[in-house]
């Protein structure tokens, strides 16, 4: 039996509140013909009568009726805005929780907007849109009064409320695919600078903000064009209604002076039936002014419910023991997300406590897409990834985060502090812990001479540092707490002398503690630390065992090549002397 989603689980919530709404709303509505039986009275009785204690009386009532109406105007808000608070409590975890796995297996899929669709969602639910849904069904109500001061005044009301009704039909399917065409550009455009603007450096020191610009441009006039095309349409509607409306006006007063003049109906309930036709529009005309936030909530609704449709809830796994860092891949194909060719082609190693493994290979071989696999950031299309025996997505994420440490090879930090970066946000962690991860990972004194030290804000993903600062503070962050697991991806790459010393440290002390480290880099100093190694070609393994054989192999096979390569040239030349000598050597005459 499938689950529900959260997504209809928060509508299921909100249902009740809705059923209370629309009981409030039924009150309220009532309420609305105070204004219109007040006025009748008045007209026909106190100004027939000039009694002033009728007046005193009438008023008296009617104003206690309108304070009770502001009372349950002000419930009803109040309850959408609680609704609304519960709403996003029940979607806002599970929705960042798909977000971030939809991110992972379509980086290019603008997954962050989920959080802005639960939002729109929420607005709408809350505000003036749905409320103008809710007095909608009440417009009978109001056209029937109009009908009981005479059937004449009745049908002018309810011919004005069809007009408007198909108006609001008119702008709904006149503007439909406009907008949604405007939104998906919209989104386009915008997920395109979000890229960008990221390589602001790269973009003015190739002089590449015009051709940039140009692209950008081509997108966002799509964007404008679809929404002006939309807006057109629904202001020529806009237009019409408000002629319709004022024509209406007129159409009901007329027609009242006439049934006035003809005796039929008295001045008052010719005014009062002005009011009632206005009050009977008003959620008509309402609706048609929150169409477009309408539409935006129904197209948000709707890439929610794929998104939770498509990404069910994450199963409850036990917690399993603390893993020791015995790490096993087993016949490992991968492929890039959203691509169907194998990067990775039947990977199989393991890893033992306490050893390090050196990656290696030439570049595009599979290494990055290696490592995001061993720390569970992608899933093998085939093949396994275990971790003391267990399968890396049988962990429980929570649970296998606290045992892993990874810095990938763009280390990305997120907007906070320093110490707030190390820890990962974990709430309630000692300062020596943080401290104690700095200093295991050499960017201790570096980070004292920071502006704040450890309290320094590190700006939107880390900007504020300098790419070996970030590189640093992203180590510390990786063996914060001392995972059983430390996956690094050219961890030196962006790292002075003094840097790459502070790192050759941290890996030998990590190996003395038994922490099993996996390791992307070239460099002699890190691949003389490393107990076994793994050359990557082509997403296959070329080689792998003890580093020392791999590399005695390496360098005799090399000697070899090279003496090949000199007694082939060699052979060349002599098959060339006995041509030059006949040259050379040619009798006198």
């Amino acid at each position: 039996m499938k689950a529900t989603s959260p997504l209809k689980k928060a509508y299921g919530r909100f249902k009740a509140i809705i059923f209370a709404t629309v009981v409030f709303s039924f009150f309220s509505n009532l309420l609305m013909f105070v204004g219109p039986l007040y006025m009748l009275q008045v007209y026909d009785r106190v100004l027939a009568s000039r009694n002033e204690l009728t007046l005193l009386m009438i008023s008296g009532i009617a104003v206690a009726l309108l304070v009770t109406y502001g009372f349950l105007e002000f419930i009803r808000s109040k309850m959408l805005v609680r609704a609304g608070l519960q709403f996003d409590d029940m979607l806002a975890n599970p929705a960042f929780n798909r977000v971030v796995r939809k991110q992972l297996l379509a980086p290019n899929s603008g997954a962050h907007t989920t959080l802005q669709d639960v939002d729109r969602v929420r607005e709408f639910l809350t505000g003036q849109g749905i409320l103008s849904f809710f007095d909608a069904p009440w417009v009978p109500l109001f056209l029937a009064l109009c009908f009981l001061f005479h059937p004449w005044l009745g049908w002018v009301a309810t011919a004005g409320a069809l007009i408007i009704f198909v108006l609001a039909l008119t702008n709904e399917f006149a503007t439909r695919g406009l907008l949604q065409e405007a939104g998906t550009a919209n989104m386009g455009a915008a997920h395109f600078v979000n890229t960008t603007v990221q390589n602001a450096e790269v973009i003015r020191a190739l002089g590449m903000e015009k051709p940039l610009t140009d692209r950008w441009l081509k997108q966002h006039d799509n964007v404008l064009d679809a929404q002006a095309r939309a807006s057109g349409r629904a202001g020529a509607i806009m237009a019409s209604t408000k002629f319709v409306r004022m024509s209406l006006q007129i159409a009901i007063l007329g027609t009242g002076a006439y049934l006035a003049i003809q005796q039929q109906i008295s001045p008052g309930i010719m005014i009062a039936a002005s009011i009632v036709m206005g009050r009977a529009l008003a959620p008509v005309e309402q609706a048609v002014g929150q169409w477009k936030q309408f539409v935006a909530a129904r197209q948000a609704h709707k890439r929610l419910g794929e998104i939770f449709d498509n990404l069910g809830d994450e199963e409850q796994r036990m917690e399993l023991p603390a893993p020791k860092g015995n790490l096993v891949v087993q016949n490992l194909i991968a492929t890039a997300p959203g691509g169907k060719a194998p990067i990775l082609k039947g990977i199989s190693f393991n890893v033992n406590q306490g050893e390090v493994l050196a990656v290696i290979g030439p570049s595009g071989s599979g290494k990055s897409t290696l490592v995001r696999h061993l720390v569970g950031a992608m899933q093998p299309q085939s093949g396994a990834v275990r971790l003391e025996g267990t399968e890396l997505h049988h962990w429980d994420s929570n649970q296998l985060g606290r045992y892993l440490g990874y810095m990938p090879q763009d280390v990305k930090l997120f907007r906070g502090t320093v110490s707030e970066n190390i820890a990962r946000f974990n709430e309630n962690v000692a300062d020596k812990e943080i401290v104690a991860a700095a200093t295991l990972s050499g960017a201790h004194e570096m980070i004292a001479t920071l502006s704040d030290g450890y309290d320094t804000d590190v700006g939107d993903g880390g900007n504020g540092l300098s790419g070996g600062q970030r590189q640093r503070v992203g180590l510390a962050r990786a063996v914060f707490r001392e995972p059983s697991l430390i996956v690094l991806d050219e961890p030196n790459s962006n790292l002075d002398a003094h840097g790459e010393q502070a790192l050759a440290n941290c890996i030998q002390e990590l190996k003395k503690r038994g922490k099993t480290i996996v390791l992307v880099t070239h460099k002699a100093n890190l691949l003389a630390l490393s107990d076994k190694a793994l050359m990557l070609v082509n997403g296959q393994i070329e080689k792998f065992g003890p580093t020392r054989e791999i590399f005695a192999q390496q360098a005799q096979q090399q000697a070899q090549a090279k003496q090949a390569a000199e007694k082939k040239k060699a052979e060349a030349a002599a098959a060339e002397s006995p041509a030059v000598v006949s040259m050379t050597d040619k009798p006198r005459a």
